[in-house]
């Protein structure tokens, strides 16, 4: 049977076979051959996750594709967090801080800088576009001071906490300046948000758009892979918590594990698009992940806790929130000229590391 373009008997199979590799070992406890399934299967997942994007993408055209996969990695990520908060778990009042956090960290420190070292070793200078990415860059930090930092500094209630109005606030809030974002990148100025154009990349430009029929196909199988990669990712956590405890780390690791499990198809996609020479799309994959987060993370557990009266510490501690700024003015430094070689990949890699280091090692 011939298949429509975009689409293949691997990217069709590798899906389901996955969710059933989930559906198999879901509720076990799997031992060390389950594990080593777990993980085949969640990279076949990722794979074919990001394929499925690529296949919308070009159907639907720039920045709409890179939007699809952030906005639906991010909802599954929001329905996991829920879960946990709603089970009462250990640690799930600051479950959606250390989330947020550790996306932010991982996206604009490790993704932006393996995508310019791994770009700019190829093709020497990155080009991107720094009306789409300096706009993009500001609604995180806003989104990111608002939610984050000013818990810690505010007066109305003991602790890193917000007060139920405050809260809200910061919920509207969020969601307000997303939804702009939303319609600047699609709508006002999409321009802005398009790839630089480039010789090397003519043959991609021509290729025929996949038919309809593929593109829903794709948007379906896309859900399934999803789904999958963040349940497998699920069924790791015990796994990955046992080790963080035998090494004797915080707990906070735990969530930093996990989000970077759940960025991993994003990852993979703007890596891809960079080594493709295409930074701009790069861009738009990795601080379009912070920016649904926030901006969908934020207004859904403040609804959560406040309809069950739940606990919920945003507060960030000082070397976190030194952390954080040192990273927003080093990512504004790199995206103010529109062009980045290895330098600044190096840069933003070290930083990671140096977020990663002092999350083992507080």
């Amino acid at each position: 049977m011939k298949l429509a373009p975009g689409l293949t008997a691997w990217s069709l199979v590798s899906p389901f076979a996955a969710a059933a590799v989930l559906a198999a070992l879901w509720g076990d406890t799997p031992g060390w051959a389950g594990l080593a399934l777990i993980g085949i299967a969640l990279v076949v997942a990722v794979f074919v996750s990001v394929h499925h994007a690529e296949v919308i993408a070009h159907r639907v055209g720039e920045p709409y594709g890179t939007l699809v996969l952030a906005v639906a990695v991010t909802v599954i990520e929001v329905a996991l967090i829920v879960s946990v908060m709603l089970s009462g778990a250990e640690g799930a009042s600051t479950l959606p801080r250390d989330t947020v956090y550790a996306t932010v960290m991982i996206v604009c420190n490790g993704v932006v800088g393996l995508c310019l070292l791994a770009g700019a070793i190829r093709h020497h200078v990155m080009i991107f576009r720094v009306e789409g990415t300096s706009p993009a860059l500001t609604v995180v930090i806003a989104l990111t001071t608002l939610t984050l930092v000013l818990p810690t500094l505010t007066t109305t209630t003991l602790g890193p906490t917000f007060s139920p109005a405050q809260l809200v606030f910061s919920g509207v809030m969020s969601l307000v300046l997303y939804a702009i974002f939303v319609f600047v990148q699609t709508v006002r100025h999409r321009d802005y948000f398009l790839p630089v154009q480039l010789a090397s990349s003519a043959a991609e430009r021509h290729a025929p758009p996949p038919l309809l029929t593929a593109a829903w196909s794709s948007a379906g199988l896309l859900c399934v892979a999803l789904v999958t990669v963040v349940g497998l990712g699920k069924l790791l956590a015990p796994a990955i918590k046992a080790g963080v405890e035998a090494a004797g780390a915080p707990g906070t690791v735990v969530g930093i594990a996990i989000a970077a499990l759940v960025l991993t198809p994003e990852t993979w996609a703007a890596v891809r698009a960079a080594l493709r020479n295409r930074m701009q799309t790069s861009l738009n994959l990795a601080l379009g992940s912070a920016l649904a987060t926030i901006g969908l993370t934020i207004p859904v557990v403040t609804v959560v806790s406040l309809a069950l009266d739940l606990r919920l510490e945003l507060g960030l501690p000082a070397k976190e929130i030194a952390l954080l700024a040192l990273t927003f003015l080093i990512s504004a430094l790199t995206l103010a000229s529109g062009r980045a070689t290895v330098l600044q990949g190096a840069v933003h890699l070290v930083l990671f590391a140096t977020f990663v280091f002092f999350a083992v090692i507080p």
